[in-house]
């Protein structure tokens, strides 16, 4: 397995460099911004790039996404329900006082059940809204365990709700019915902060005690 975490953007987003080390083929899961920073880490490993995934579509996790369309051919997926995210990416940007990013086209939507194949691995798509109408969350299938959980779940924390589209109620509750299940010792691969596993977030993360 080839997995390199990137930190990018004002914001410090984690962009994820997912591949398999035999086939060389991988993906690219929220690349927020540094599109030069991504493209070094995917020659390093000397990657193929099948698909440019989105956990959501919030700036910080799209803005460099139309530059690697460019430059990787790999294919864009994103829930349809984040599409007005999308859509409406300058008023992200003047929101938050950054750089206006282009936005990209999606070569196709992803929902609950769907398997995104490369190389020898799948990962499976869990619809975990509440951060966002559109949010996923990207399960390892096979033997190896894992699950990319965008802004859903962070090391003692939880993705914010205070955003367009968000709802605490329903993020707490996808959380209960799509990751707290996943066995203890998965690996969480967020999209801010450290890696953490389902197990310490049950044990310690304040927002989950009671569910």
């Amino acid at each position: 397995m080839i997995l390199e975490q990137l930190v990018v953007s004002p914001f410090q987003s984690n962009c994820w460099i997912f591949g398999c080390d035999e086939t060389r083929e991988g993906v690219v899961i929220d690349p927020g911004d540094e599109a030069d920073h991504i493209l070094e880490s995917i020659r390093k490993h000397g990657l193929t790039v099948r698909y440019l995934i989105h956990t959501h579509g919030h700036l910080d996790h799209v803005g460099a996404t139309s530059a690697l369309q460019r430059e990787t051919k790999g294919l864009t997926l994103i829930h349809e329900a984040d599409q007005i995210m999308l859509d409406n990416l300058p008023a992200q940007a003047a929101l938050f006082g950054g750089d206006e990013p282009e936005i990209p086209t999606i070569d196709r939507y992803i929902k609950e059940g769907d398997r995104i194949a490369f190389g020898s691995y799948d990962l499976s798509v869990l619809e975990t809204p509440g951060h966002s109408p559109g949010g996923v969350c990207l399960k390892l299938e096979g033997s190896e365990l894992g699950v990319f959980a965008g802004d859903t779940l962070f090391q003692n924390s939880i993705g914010r709700t205070d955003l367009w589209g968000g709802s605490y109620e329903q993020l707490l509750d996808s959380i209960r019915d799509q990751l707290l299940p996943l066995d203890d010792a998965t690996p969480v691969f967020p999209g801010h902060g450290p890696q953490t596993t389902i197990g310490a977030e049950k044990r310690n993360n304040p927002f989950l005690q009671g569910l």
